[in-house]
This record gives C-alpha cells, structure tokens and sequence, in this order.
C-alpha cells in the first residue's frame, strides 16, 4: 500500500461497517417493538396481506361485539316476556276460579276482577317500560309499519321479520287456494215433518269441545233434534240446522256441523241404541274432519291451521289470521310493509346475508289475542269479557291465545339467540383466532431468531469496527519508505 489520498481498505470497511450497523439496528427495532415489519420497506408484499388481515380482524372484532350486545338486547326483552307469560298464567287461574259461581260471593267474585284489571295494568307497563339503553323493546316501537292491509280479508297480520330494501315498500299477497271447511254430517230422514224410526234411539254426539249422549223417542222433529244438539253446542262444539227438502223430493236433512273451522275440528256420531235417521245413512261410526284453508304467501305454501297461516322463508316471517269469509273463498288479498323493525349486524361484512331482520312486537293488552277471539283488554272491568259478563269460556279462549302468543314470541328469540347468534359468535370466533394467527405469521418478528440475528449483527459490527481501525492505520506504514 503506497497510496495515502485514498485509503480503499478503510473505504471498504465503512460500507461494510454501515451495513452491519443497520442490520444491527433493525434487529434491535424488531427486538423493541416485537414486530418484523415497523414500515414497508421491510416487506412490502407482506405489509400489504397484513393490512387486509387488520381489516379483516377489526370486522371480526366488531361483529362478536354487535353478537354480544343483541344476545343482551334479546335476553332483556325475553325476561320481560317471562313475566308477561307468568301474569297471564295468573289470569288464567283467576278466570277459571271466577267460573266457580257456586262456590263464591259477588265480593270475592269482585275481588278477582280487580286483581284481573291489576295484572292488566302490570302487562301494559312491562310493554311500555321494557327498555335497552333508550330504546323501548315490547311498546310496538320496534314492530313493521303495514299499510292498506284489508281487514275484510286479514283479521290479523304479525310481521315477525322481514327482508326490506332501505326506503322502498314491500308488498305481499296472501292467496286462498282451497277454502277452510267445517266438519259436517248431513243426516236424512224419511219423511219431511219427522223422524222415521221404529223404536227410540241413543247417539254419542263428539265435536272438538268434548262429548255428549242425545236421546230420541220415536218420531222426534226435526226441529227438536236440531234443538237438542244446539242445546249442548258450548260442551260439544257442534251446532245443528234443517234443510228443508229440495223440490222432487220428501226427506228434510239435519245438517250438524262444527263451530270451527279446520282439520282440529271433528265431529263424529255414534249410534249407541236404536235407529237414527237411517234413511240414506249407515248406523255406524259416522265422523268428518274439518278441513284447513290452503294459503301461498308471496307463492309460498302457509302452515295453516283452520283460518291461521303461518309462514317463515329466508325473506319473510308472518302470522296471518283470515276472516271466515275470506278463508271460505278462492282470492287474494294484499298489504305493504312500509318500513320499522329492528335490524341486527352480525358478521364483518354489511351485507343482506351478514344481518338478521325482526320485529319486536308489542305486547300490551290491547294487542295480546286476536280479532278473530278476542283481544286481552276486554277482560277489564266494563268490557265485554270481564267477569260481571260470565263469559268464561271466551275470556279462557282470549287468555290462552295471548299466552300460545307470548310463549311463541319467546321461542322465536330463543331460536334467534340459540340458533343464529350463538353459533355465529362461535364461527366468527373461530375465524377471528385463525385470521389473527395468520397475521401474526406475516407482520410479528420472531424473537429468538431476532436475538441471534442480533448477537451476529454485534459481532459483525465489532470485527469491522476493529478492520476499520487496521485500515486506518496501514497508511502510516508510507512514512517508513521516507527513512
């Protein structure tokens, strides 16, 4: 080495010095922040996956969060329910006691009508109380906004959910493809003033209310076997009118039928003694069911229950009750929803499959049954139904809808909770611990491949600090050639 204006050595050694010093401090940032990538330039295909993980993660996130916070908004509408459900089983005792008039004064018969109107007035302040935050839960707030909806047809539609497009309305159609029938059994007679039997006659008479045993002397009116039926209608649930005889013929018809309409109404008769009205009949077993209405909804097949449709799709949930007359009719009705509900967001992504639509249904007493029954507020005092009226099978009727409704709307939040919230913040869950792994995969160093990263780059940084020392001092070897 002869030169002494440009020491290569040492130039050498300080970009060896420099490079060693900047690994040495990037192990030391990744040591000191836990992390393998601080800023892009540290892996930028890797910066970017991280980054749409972090997006992911903090959807994940939120969406276990939303999961949580409408468990809560449900459980605290379903205890509230829980108690509505006990006060109606309450009502339904004091009813039911009221119907012992034997047994009671009219001032312990009093007494009940003022606990009944006190049980009333406690359902209606769970409805209009029941609260999260701010917002009212069981007051009808909450429920579908319907519009046009023809009472004629509709006596009752409960929207429970349903997918809407934000500010457009929804239409649906309720169509009757076959009518709703009555059980019925037409008897003949020989002659058109009587019955002709030889001997007097026994028939066990079964409707859906319960059972009864009619007895005829020989020769018995049509117009009495008509009377003597209707006479136990409340106990059997049959009714009974005649048909007089049609033009070209002598025998008149005693036509029974339920009083209610569809396949839970049955109506059997059984001769037990004698003949009864065996022209044209057979004396045995003689039974007819009722038949159920066969609804589309949206052309979606109802479950039909005599005039009640039920139907649930990915898009729809509704209770419709029928009028009688439209349920005995082949038509169609329509009403829109216009808007209200609740909605709730349970995945990352804000999409339509992301969320759940429902409605919180108003559970006041002016709401509880149905217009078809009746509605629950007909049990105060002065209405029609309360227990100065003695209509006890009404008001049993009245009370048993509101609790078949109340025990409904709790297991539709119930398989809400169970079914679609639970096991969506299971699954989300799941995907979050995965999504972060795969994260932490990309972006979080390694620390004891850091740390021996770091003993190299020490090393590395002292042996260059002491080359580059030796190369500084190789130019002084230039003053031995001077003697």
């Amino acid at each position: 080495m002869s030169r002494i204006n440009t020491n290569v050595p040492a130039i050498r050694a300080i970009r060896q010095l420099d490079r060693n010093f900047s690994d040495l401090t990037l192990r030391l940032e990744r040591l000191s922040t836990g992390l393998r990538i601080n800023r892009g330039r540290d892996d930028p295909a890797g910066l970017i996956a991280s980054e749409r993980l972090r997006y992911e993660i903090g959807g994940l996130r939120q969406a276990i969060d939303n999961s949580i916070r409408a468990n809560n908004v449900i459980s605290t509408a379903e205890a509230a329910l829980g108690e509505v459900n006990s006060l109606l089983l309450d009502l339904q005792a004091l009813v039911v006691e009221a119907a012992n008039k034997g047994a009671l004064t009219s001032e312990e018969v009093n007494a009940n009508q003022l606990q009944i109107d006190s049980i009333l007035a406690s359902i209606d302040r769970i409805a209009n109380t029941t609260s999260f935050g701010s917002k009212k839960l069981l007051d009808g707030s909450q429920a579908y906004n319907l519009s046009s909806v023809p009472t004629a047809a509709l006596a009752s539609v409960t929207i429970f959910a349903a997918r809407l497009t934000q500010g457009v309305s929804r239409q649906v159609k309720v169509t009757v493809t076959q009518s709703a029938q009555t059980g019925q059994i037409a008897f003949v007679g020989g002659t058109a003033g009587g019955i002709s039997t030889t001997s007097a006659s026994t028939i066990e008479l079964q409707g859906p209310i319960g059972t009864e045993i009619l007895s005829f002397a020989s020769g018995t009116t049509f117009a009495d076997v008509k009377a003597a039926i209707n006479s136990v209608t409340a106990a059997t649930g049959v009714s009974a009118i005649v048909s007089s005889p049609s033009i070209g013929t002598i025998a008149s018809t005693v036509l029974m039928n339920t009083t209610t309409f569809g396949s839970d109404a049955f109506l059997s008769v059984t001769p037990i003694q004698g003949s009864f009205i065996i022209t044209g009949n057979t004396n045995t077993l003689i039974r007819d069911d009722g038949r159920d209405a066969t609804i589309l909804v949206d052309g979606q097949p109802a479950f039909v229950r005599g005039f009640r449709a039920d139907v649930r799709t990915a898009g729809l949930d509704t209770q419709i009750y029928l009028t009688e007359k439209f349920g005995q009719t082949l038509s169609s009705a329509t009403f829109e929803i216009t808007g209200g509900g609740t909605l709730f967001q349970l995945t990352s992504e804000v999409t339509p499959n992301g969320q759940v639509h429902m409605g919180l249904n108003s559970v006041r007493t002016t709401q509880l049954g149905n217009p078809v029954i009746g509605l629950l507020y007909s049990l105060r005092s002065g209405s029609e139904n309360d227990l100065s009226s003695q209509n006890f099978l009404t008001a049993q009727n009245i009370i048993r809808e509101a609790i078949d409704e109340v025990a409904t709307y709790r297991g539709r939040l119930g398989n809400l909770q169970r079914n679609t919230i639970d096991t969506n913040m299971n699954s989300q869950g799941v995907a979050l611990e995965n999504v972060i792994a795969s994260e932490s995969l990309i972006r979080d160093a390694n620390m004891a491949e850091e740390l021996s990263a770091l003993t190299r780059a020490q090393v590395l940084v002292q042996s260059t600090q002491a080359a580059l020392q030796i190369a500084n001092a190789v130019p002084n070897l230039v003053l031995s050639l001077l003697g």
